[in-house]
């Protein structure tokens, strides 16, 4: 009776997959390095991410003198760019911008690019998309990641930007 005991408790003390705790609840990489290259064009800039472990992420984009001038706000259901220089912006669900990217981009995916979470490890990644048959390749040139500090993920005020529509494109 009592080795009966001990195996029904050993089993209950065993967490199911949706009561493991995750490793962290917010990620912040500053200074990394992101270049995009296309078919026609490279551009590289400084970028900083930040995480809320399954509920929002910000990517900052500061190509000089820590200045953002792009950032994109994503959830797990949708993508908002923000053009700063040019005071636009645009929205799009996950399946909306999977029309046409292949292979196909997802929250899981994002939120592991930003807590330098992907199978290439914590010093760099590179992700390689077509999109509209045209090549996108992104690499990811990490610094030290810092876990559990707070980040600044507020949505900015849309109110100040002009809405793109992205319909045409997507």
């Amino acid at each position: 009776m009592l080795l009966a005991g001990c195996g029904a408790k050993k089993k209950l003390t065993q967490p199911t997959p949706e009561q493991q705790v995750p490793a962290w609840h917010t990620c912040l990489i500053q200074g990394a390095r992101a270049t995009v290259k296309t078919d026609d064009d490279a551009f590289s800039a400084a970028v900083t991410m930040q995480t809320v472990h399954d509920s929002m992420l910000v990517i900052s984009v500061m190509p000089m003198l820590g200045m953002e001038v792009m950032r994109l706000e994503a959830t797990s259901t949708e993508l908002i760019a923000i053009d700063k220089l040019h005071g636009q912006y645009a929205k799009a669900s996950y399946a909306e911008l999977n029309r046409k990217l292949t292979p196909s981009l997802n929250w899981d995916i994002l939120q592991q690019l930003c807590a330098a979470e992907l199978p290439t490890g914590p010093e760099k990644a590179r992700l390689m998309y077509l999109f509209d048959n045209k090549t996108i390749e992104i690499i990811i040139e990490y610094t030290p990641r810092r876990i559990d500090v707070p980040v600044r993920v507020s949505n900015l005020r849309l109110t100040k930007y002009t809405q793109i529509d992205i319909s045409k494109w997507l």
